[in-house]
């Protein structure tokens, strides 16, 4: 009978095991939703300076015309 409690315990942590990796599954997918987020702002904040840096030659003199 004593059998009986150590199975009923080692499921118990099976499934808190189980809950807590689908919280870690869970804050890893929204942590690289929000990374990617952020990386795609940088870009777009980026791509917004390109122009500028265009216009300016190599010999920093500005636009040539």
């Amino acid at each position: 009978m004593t059998g009986d409690q150590g199975k009923g315990n080692e499921q118990a942590g099976s499934r808190v095991k189980d809950s807590r990796q689908d919280r870690l599954k869970l804050a890893l997918r929204e942590n690289l939703k929000r990374r990617k987020s952020q990386a795609r702002g940088r870009e777009d904040a980026a791509s917004s300076e390109l122009p500028d840096a265009f216009l300016d030659d190599a010999d920093g003199n500005g636009p040539k015309r």
